[in-house]
């Protein structure tokens, strides 16, 4: 996939955000209204928090200096209470400001993570949605672990900083705003002495975030790599053992973790010199503002009150900028894993249903290949110029050198891609008339080596037919020789197998992948050397099995066991991406060519001797 720049300012990384917000706003305008409530709840928790230091104010002015009083200042109603009367009433409304305020903050917090789960989970779905819909070329040339880190770690990262981080953020620049209106309206001199550091603190804030968005991005990066390294060595771990890889890939690994590492760190050290640089600054505004206002009461223009308001909201008026200097390296990070999550959801599918493409019907089983060429690479053909017709029920066999475009020849029928050139019809229409569900769910496969899921034996044969019920099932595992030995596992159907049917042997495995290619009953069917590996008596079993899924079935088989070919309507010998001959085996040996010369040196082979 290809990578994208990483932003040069803060507008860029901001645009970022901004793109994130417009992708995934359809997700968001589904929750409007828990997000409308939890913002009502942020204003009020904002208008408390600016009252919080009025009483101590009162306190001070009508308690303890009265003397110093600005008369305009004055609270006419409280005259008439006794000093201790005012100070319980003040102390009280302090509780009472205190526990609505934190009311406030738990009804926003809570509503707020609740709006960002369901947000992002159904973000989460769309993109795994989304990624099992990306064509295999997507999907050869893309890492799985990096793919696995965007949908799992990307998302809840995105989804946990916007509840610790933004939403905080925000409450404190609301605040920030009220209060520094409250500071120009009592007192200008003083709001514009306060002021004086804002453009300071945006030039560093700038700087050190430009930075801090680009090494999180970096190191996004760096662990989608690792995880892919890390998921390609366990997804081939009796390669890795057998070879005593495990130095070789530990090495490479331990390189990218030590720079994974070295980037976080350089992370924190500049989310640190931020934080520090904020606290210097607001402490330079906070002895300004005390220097002048003390200077201001002693010449009766304030009330102490009024300058313990001024330096309260002070504090609280920056603590965003402490603030955004604490979260900015997560909100930073977040960006680069919500860039991540939209450059995925933006993949286009190279393969994917036509504007006017419809269910195809019941298929009869007609297949033309007319002059099909194909390539993985632009310039490089792997097929050139293929035609062929295949009558409904006939078993073509494709044999030949491997390389020759075989198993591409069956990718394209199943349209996991799409020929450069020519055209590939069944039961006479092009077949990206149809849509890729209906045209898939018409055709079996069964592979070499057959995958099977985590999951029960029972679950793995009904992934070829969802809706299938329990006698369709066990009807399958007869047709494919399963039931018996199925019925000898320790919970039967039930039994479920390991990761990629590893707690299975490999007729086993190939067994029930024929059951779950046969409750499908499709019309047409895709054999990819199913035999292969197998010991004689499981090759017997699996054979038989396979004669009678495709004994009403147009059949694709994929073999270089030229003998199991020999009985197929249509023999294909393929080599360098051209049908070179065709015909029945006894056209082919008449024709004493390529398939005959290599027909009678399997024979040879088959029939030597074993060296003592």
């Amino acid at each position: 996939m290809k990578k994208k720049k990483l932003p040069k300012n803060l507008n860029q990384a901001m645009g970022g955000a901004r793109r994130i917000s417009r992708h995934f706003s359809p997700q968001i305008l589904k929750q409007k209204s828990l997000i409308f409530l939890s913002f009502l709840a942020i204003l009020a928790e904002t208008g408390f928090r600016l009252l919080e230091p009025w009483p101590l104010k009162f306190v001070f002015d009508e308690i303890l200096f009265q003397e110093l009083q600005v008369e305009n200042l004055e609270v006419p109603m409280l005259d008439q209470l006794t000093p201790l009367q005012l100070l319980s009433a003040w102390a009280l409304s302090i509780v009472v400001i205190a526990g609505l305020r934190g009311t406030m903050a738990y009804f926003s917090t809570a509503g707020m993570a609740v709006a960002a789960t369901r947000v992002m989970a159904e973000v989460r779905a769309n993109l795994y949605t989304h990624l099992q819909s990306l064509s295999l070329s997507f999907h050869y040339k893309a890492k799985t672990g990096d793919l696995i880190t965007r949908v799992t770690y990307d998302v809840e990262r995105l989804r946990e900083v916007t509840v610790v981080a933004a939403l905080p953020l925000l409450t404190n620049l609301l605040t920030m705003i009220g209060m520094m209106g409250v500071m120009f309206y009592m007192n200008l001199e003083l709001a514009l002495m306060a002021l004086m550091i804002f453009p300071l603190f945006l030039m560093t804030t700038t700087t050190m975030s430009r930075q801090i968005h680009q090494v999180s991005k970096q190191q996004r990066q760096r662990e989608g790599a690792m995880a892919a390294t890390a998921a390609e060595a366990i997804g081939a771990i009796k390669v890795v053992q057998a070879l005593s890889l495990q130095s070789i890939l530990e090495t490479s690994f331990a390189k990218e973790n030590r720079k994974s590492l070295d980037e976080s760190a350089r992370t924190q050290k500049l989310r640190a010199g931020q934080e520090r640089t904020v606290e210097v600054l607001v402490s330079i505004a906070t002895a300004l503002v005390l220097w002048h206002g003390v200077q201001l009461i002693l010449q009766g223009v304030l009330t102490p009150g009024d300058l313990l308001v001024f330096l309260t909201y002070l504090k609280v008026a920056f603590k965003p900028m402490r603030q955004m200097a604490k979260y900015v390296g997560q909100i930073a990070k977040a960006i680069a894993s919500g860039e991540r999550i939209v450059d995925l959801l933006e993949t286009i599918p190279e393969v994917r249903n036509a504007e006017m493409a419809y269910p195809a019907p019941r298929f009869s089983g007609l297949v033309t290949f007319d002059r099909v060429s194909f390539g993985y690479e632009p310039g490089q053909n792997i097929l050139k110029h293929i035609s062929f017709t295949a009558t409904p029920g006939q078993k073509i066999a494709l044999v030949g050198a491997s390389g020759g475009g075989k198993s591409t020849m069956t990718s394209l029928l199943l349209r996991l891609y799409d020929p450069q050139t020519g055209q590939i019809f069944i039961d006479g229409k092009d077949i990206r008339e149809y849509t890729l569900e209906s045209l898939r769910g018409q055709i079996s496969i069964v592979l070499q080596d057959s995958i099977l899921f985590a999951t029960t034996i029972r679950d793995n044969i009904a992934y070829g037919c969802p809706q299938a019920t329990d006698v369709a099932i066990q009807q399958a595992a007869h047709l494919a020789n399963a039931h018996d030995f199925i019925l000898e596992l320790p919970q039967g159907y039930d039994t479920v197998v390991g990761e990629r049917g590893a707690t299975l042997s490999g007729g086993q495995r190939q067994r029930i992948a024929i059951a779950r290619a046969a409750i499908r009953q499709a019309p047409i069917v895709i054999l990819d050397e199913p035999t292969v590996g197998l010991d004689n008596r499981s090759e017997k079993v699996v054979t038989e099995a396979l004669n009678r899924l495709t004994a009403h079935s147009t059949t694709f088989l994929i073999t270089h066991d030229l003998h199991a070919a020999r009985n197929a309507d249509q023999i294909l010998y393929m080599q360098d991406g051209q049908i070179l001959e065709r015909g029945t085996h006894y056209e082919l040996m008449g024709l004493g060519q390529h398939y005959a010369t290599l027909y009678r040196l399997q024979d040879t082979i088959q029939l030597s001797p074993l060296p003592r």
